[in-house]
């Protein structure tokens, strides 16, 4: 740690534990994952020279508020409330000031008494994209008070789960997610060990697939991808993401794909030696795969800073079914029940086939504009910057402003 890199101070206390986690402890995992781990208490003294970032702990503040508020010092935030009030809830400022603005944060003074510093809200102090969740919606300051720690959890999951995704990730899992989610934290169930259980299913399914055994091994494929949910969710609500548990996710997610249709295959033929009459199938969903997801990268950061499901509306709404492992898999557990899992597998096929031609006409029309037109822009930072008035087709892929203002009231 440098020692020009900030200090943080939590102000008070907030006994209302948020997905088993406390105001307090809650900031500091926050600005851990941010590479700021030293924190003290507003009795402590911070060493001459630190700068000092200082946050109520009875608030609940969103990652872009906090790198906001690194990035910006000499900066006082204010959390609106009702019509007409505001308080002063988190601060950017030299040590030798650390004092004053520990008192405004307390109420003890205003804002306006710390010298050379700019007052504002969240919003003026950072934008409303979340690249990594491909989402949008404006970044909050949220009181946390007892009467309101259901909601605030369900808004702290829900700002959790990315904007753009398969259909099944968006619309199917979130509810019981959710359920899963708090029981996992209520029994003290880490993110990995969830990882590590879907990995373990990972391997039965290949197994049952490639025995034939397509009913059991979709029933435990479907849990598979619920966990493959969960373990995400649990790790953002909890703070207890670790660049070992995103690779460990990561991994399994891009190589049990093709794992799977190799074994359906085998499945499907009953004999090893029969395989090669379903090659050119499995190349074509294999090979599909592979370029789809050099088209991806083609496209960011290749072309731009985002990705490709996020350029145009219509990206946006084709990720919902891309040949991507919960759509294909839709396909094969549909004509599996209907007693042709061999068509199944010839529809992964010509579905990869399509999916993966598009996204190379779409990778192309997006050289063309990034040449003529010059640097490309994700729509939903566009749709995000007048929420309440955005067309409808951008509502499924930005946040619910209106329920986040609730909250605040």
């Amino acid at each position: 740690m440098s020692s020009s890199d900030p200090v943080v101070c939590i102000v008070g206390t907030s006994p209302v534990p948020l997905w088993g986690l406390d105001g307090s402890e809650r900031l500091r995992r926050q600005f851990a994952a941010l590479g700021i781990t030293q924190t003290i208490s507003e009795t402590d003294t911070a060493a001459p020279g630190r700068p000092v970032v200082l946050l109520r702990a009875d608030y609940l503040f969103d990652e872009r508020t906090l790198r906001a508020l690194l990035d910006h010092p000499g900066n006082v935030v204010l959390a609106i409330g009702p019509p007409g009030g505001s308080t002063a809830v988190a601060a950017h400022v030299a040590a030798g000031l650390a004092a004053l603005a520990c008192d405004v944060l307390s109420g003890k003074a205003a804002p306006q008494a710390i010298p050379d510093v700019t007052v504002g809200t969240e919003e003026t102090l950072s934008g409303s994209y979340v690249g990594k969740l491909l989402k949008a919606g404006s970044p909050v300051v949220l009181p946390i008070r007892a009467d309101r720690a259901e909601s605030l959890e369900r808004h702290l999951f829900s700002s959790s789960y990315k904007a753009v995704t398969d259909l099944v990730t968006k619309w199917v899992w979130p509810t019981p997610a959710r359920w899963a989610t708090r029981l996992c934290t209520r029994l003290g169930i880490s993110p990995n060990a969830v990882t590590t259980a879907s990995l373990v299913l990972t391997i039965v399914v290949t197994v049952l697939f490639a025995r034939g055994r397509f009913a059991e091994g979709l029933l435990l494929g479907w849990i598979m991808t619920f966990l493959d949910t969960v373990d995400g969710k649990l790790a953002r609500v909890t703070v207890t993401s670790t660049r070992f548990g995103h690779f460990f996710d990561h991994a399994i997610d891009l190589v049990h794909p093709p794992l799977w249709y190799l074994a359906w295959s085998f499945g499907v033929v009953g004999d090893s030696a029969q395989v090669w009459t379903l090659l050119s199938i499995l190349v074509a969903i294999g090979g599909g795969y592979v370029v789809g997801r050099l088209i991806e990268g083609a496209f960011y950061p290749g072309l731009a800073d985002f990705s490709l499901f996020i350029w145009r509306p219509f990206d946006s709404y084709f990720r919902l079914v891309t040949a991507r492992r919960n759509p294909n898999l839709l396909l094969l557990s549909g004509f599996a029940l209907a007693g042709f899992p061999r068509a199944g597998l010839v529809a992964v096929a010509w579905w990869t086939v399509l999916s993966t031609a598009c996204l190379a006409i779409r990778l192309a029309q997006a050289g063309y504009v990034r040449l003529r037109r010059g640097q490309l822009q994700p729509w939903i930072r566009d749709a995000a910057e007048d929420p309440d008035h955005a067309p409808l087709y951008a509502r499924p892929f930005i946040s619910d402003d209106a329920a986040v203002r609730r909250l605040m009231r």
